[in-house]
Parts: structure tokens; sequence; C-alpha cells
């Protein structure tokens, strides 16, 4: 199925959006240009606590913009960190910065003021733009918090034009740092973030003007690309600090929206809210349900789909290689746990050891090569690449009708007593049980074996389990060397902010 984003509008709109984009390029800047020129007046962010319009949008941003130019010298040699919250606050900080040419680092919100300390130092940031709840833990380095960035754009004395930057911004994520310290990695906001987007709008049916609710992190690569796409398409985005699942329904049935994108577990809390409040949401707009950001459960996809029709669209990628594959509704009713299709002008290839290509279904490496990968990480490095493709870093196989299914993380692969296992098949059949909210494998030491598996298991509310009766469960089902030799039970799983779980704390 392919996007529908062209809908009927006045004739003068075209004319305007095609001279702005003459103007900012065809990347980020231009295309958010493009939607201010079309639809001026029209809603582009709504947050709980207020909405901002695609004009408030374009001469905030350039208010904000020339303050930071004319009393900080800022500039497109400069580097600014943004620390805020999914808000109407965050897309002007964005657009400031563009707007100047400035390099603009994305800061997680979950960081504490040591790590915070650490990656403004690391990533040579000259200016931070961020929510006055950050003030203690930034420590009085220079920047604009929110009110004062509130107080800029409201200050019709700061209204002013800028001319194009003299470079296109480069974008850098902090990736998730789930098995280390967080890495930078760059792309640029032109030529690469439409790629990007052309990649997801081949497969997944999205349409200018909609109304979409993004509660993933703007600051997290998932949450950034449908910010970006949606600008791009003129819809009005409903967002929100925090995540609340009861409160993403009320949105999506407020503002009648037709988009959802979210990360996994955030479906599962949705999922998981009583089943009378999830009768009660009023959700027959959802056309899309865009789940990115970590693995699906197939369990999960089953519900999904179950629960809200065939609006479940998966998308695999990483910060490094941007997506990757897409699974589509068809897909997933097929095979819930696949990770879908390669996206358009995506190659994605299955590697041996040895480099070469593997054609049938064997488990090897995944390696991806698109226009949207990225430049490398700010610190120098990048990852290994073959014949132009980067390692995504998973192993993974193809089945025979050309869907991906990831078996688990290279570094993830456990040798035991001789015999090569991936904890995600195991944690694929541990999250089938019906008493299992949610568990994840780890490989440990073991002085017979080398390595074994363990397991942290959370049940669902109200059940109850004990070893022997998880390790019969997996024994009945799997071979022998794939059952965990222990067993620990957790109320929660420690997570990232953008919902991964933090194995390295697990180990």
């Amino acid at each position: 199925m392919k996007a529908n984003t062209v809908l009927p509008e006045r004739p003068d709109r075209l004319p305007r959006a095609l001279l702005a984009t003459a103007t900012y390029g065809t990347g980020m800047l231009g295309a958010v240009a493009a939607s201010v020129a079309r639809y001026p007046q029209a809603t582009a962010i709504v947050s709980p606590t207020h909405s901002i319009t695609y004009r408030e949008l374009w001469t905030g941003s350039a208010a904000v913009a020339g303050a930071m130019a004319a009393d900080a010298g800022i500039g497109s040699d400069s580097r600014i960190g943004i620390l805020c919250r999914n808000s109407p606050t965050f897309v002007i900080a964005l657009l400031a910065g563009a707007r100047l040419g400035a390099d603009l680092v994305f800061l997680n919100t979950g960081h504490g003021p040591e790590q915070l300390s650490d990656t403004i130092r690391g990533e040579s940031l000259d200016f931070v733009l961020y929510d006055s709840e950050f003030a203690d833990a930034l420590g009085g380095r220079p920047g604009l918090d929110s009110e004062a960035i509130a107080a800029i754009v409201s200050d019709p004395a700061q209204r002013r034009s800028l001319p194009r930057p003299k470079k296109a911004s480069r974008l850098v994520v902090l990736t998730s740092g789930t098995t280390g310290r967080p890495k930078g990695a760059a792309r640029g906001s032109d030529g690469q973030s439409a790629d990007g987007a052309l990649a997801l709008l081949d497969r997944i049916p999205l349409r200018a003007r909609d109304s979409m609710v993004v509660p993933a992190p703007f600051f997290h690569a998932w949450g950034l690309a449908n910010l970006m796409i949606g600008l791009g398409l003129s819809s009005t985005i409903i967002t929100s600090p925090d995540f609340d699942a009861a409160a993403t329904l009320d949105f999506v049935a407020q503002h009648r929206a037709r988009t959802l994108a979210v990360v996994p577990t955030m479906l599962a809390r949705i999922c998981a809210l009583p089943p009378e409040r999830l009768a009660a949401a009023d959700v027959d707009s959802l056309q899309i349900i865009a789940a990115s950001g970590s693995a699906m459960p197939g369990r999960l996809a089953r519900e999904v789909l179950d629960r809200f029709g065939p609006v479940l669209y998966n998308i695999y990628g990483s910060t490094e290689v941007a997506a990757a594959t897409i699974a589509t509704p068809a897909d997933l009713r097929k095979a819930p746990t696949t990770a879908g299709r390669p996206a358009a002008g995506v190659r994605v290839e299955i590697l041996d050891a040895e480099g070469v290509r593997v054609t049938d279904s064997t488990v090897g490496r995944v390696f991806v090569g698109s226009g949207a990968r990225f430049d490398g990480y700010t610190d120098g490095g990048t990852k290994e690449a073959i014949d132009g493709l980067l390692s995504s870093g998973d192993r993974g196989h193809f089945d025979e009708s050309g869907r991906l299914f990831i078996d688990g993380r290279e570094d993830d692969m456990i040798v035991s007593g001789g015999e090569n296992v991936y904890p995600r098949e195991v944690e694929e059949l541990l999250n089938h049980h019906k008493d299992i909210h949610e568990a994840i494998v780890v490989g440990v030491a073991d002085p017979n074996f080398g390595q074994a598996l363990k397991a942290f298991v959370v049940c669902r509310p109200g059940t109850t389990l004990d070893t022997d009766e998880v390790k019969k469960y997996v024994t009945a089902r799997l071979a022998r060397f794939k059952v965990p030799r222990t067993i620990e039970f957790l109320d929660d799983l420690p997570r990232t902010a953008t919902g991964k779980v933090l194995r390295r704390e697990l180990v």
C-alpha cells in the first residue's frame, strides 16, 4: 500500500510551497517551510498545555535563532544541545538550531546530571536549549530554558526574518546505551532525512494534513523521524511530555487521529489497560499504529491486530542504519515475529562470518544499505561496513517469502556446552506464557557449561509462578540446552527512556 500524501488544495498553495523549497532546500527545513507556506494557520503541535500553528513555529523559531546569534554568537559552526520533553518547545528549539545551520545534539531527558555533563563535554556543546526542570542538572551551562524561549517567542520586538543558513544542520541522536556509554550518531538534515522519510512513506499509508499522536520521545530516532515526517506532511502532531496509556487513547479519540507512533512498550501498556477502559476508547479513526525502537513480541503483535484491526506496522532499524524493514499488518498476521521486508530504496542482506551473502534461511549477520544511513559517530568511529552495507549488530534470517526475522544481537549469543543459543528465541517462548507479562533472557558465566541462560520474569498481575514451573514450560518446547538454569522474578525490568531493556544492569 502506498502513502497517499497528496490531498486537493487551493491552487495558490503549491506555488508558495515550491518557492519555500527553492529557498530552503529539500531537507527538513525546506519541508517545514513548505508546510508553513501552504497552511500557516493550521495547528502544527498540540500538547496538554498549549498548541502552536505552523506560522507560530516559523516566526518563533526565527526569534529564538536570532536571539542565539545576537546574544551568544551561535552560528553554523556551533553545536547546540536540545534537552526538552515532547512539546512545542522541543520543535521550536529544533527549528531554531536548524535555521542557523548549527549541529543539533538531542540529549536524553532520562539521563542524570553526571551523564548529561559527560555527554555535553564529549559532544563539545556550545549552547543548550532546555526545559526549565533541567536547570539544576545542567549546572549553569550556557543556554536558554523553556521560560526564556517562551518569552522570546511572545515578544513582537524579537520578530525577524533570517536568511537561509550557510549549511544544513547535522542531527546527532544518542545511541540508546543499553550495552555501554551512549554515542552520538550523526546524519544530515537534508538528503538523508528525505531518503528516510521516503522509505517509510512507500509502505505506510501516511497522508498530508492528518492528525497523528506521537508519544514516542522526540530525542529518540523513531520519535524524531515521525516528528519530521509529520511536519513535512503539514500534519497536526499531538504529543505529551510524559507517556500515559489511557491519555494516549484519549488523544486519539479527541483529535480523531489517523496515526499513532509508539515504541512497543507503549503498546504493551495500552493493551494492559483494564478491558472496560479499552472497550470505551473511541479509536475508530486509527488507520496506522506504527511501532519501532525495540523488538516487538509476537504475542503483542497478535493482540494489537485482534484489538485494533489490520493497522499495525512494525519498523526494524537502528539509529545508525535508519529504517531497514517494514512489516505490514498482513505480514504480522501471517508471521507475528517478523521484522518485515526491506523498505523502499533499502538493501538488506544476511552475511556469514566471512562476509559472504547467505541465500537460504540460514542465520547470519544483518547488514543494511540505504541513503538514510548515518555519517558516523561523533567520536570518529563508525559501524562495520561490507560492500556498502552497514552492520546492524543483529543476527537474523529471511524466510522463503522474503520476510526478515531477527534472532538476536550478535553480542547476545552465548555458547553453552558447545551449543549456540540466542536468548531471543527463549524470550519469545516465555512471553507466550499466559501468566508471564514480560521476560528477558541473558547469558551468565557457568563453571560447567562456560555460559548458561538466566531468565528474568515479570508475572502478570494476580498470578504467580515458581522456578520449576517456568523450567518445565521451556523444557516441553525447546531443546535442553535452551532451558534457563536460573530464574529470577522481578516486579519490573530496568529500561531506558525509550523503552529498551537495560540488559547490562540485569547481567
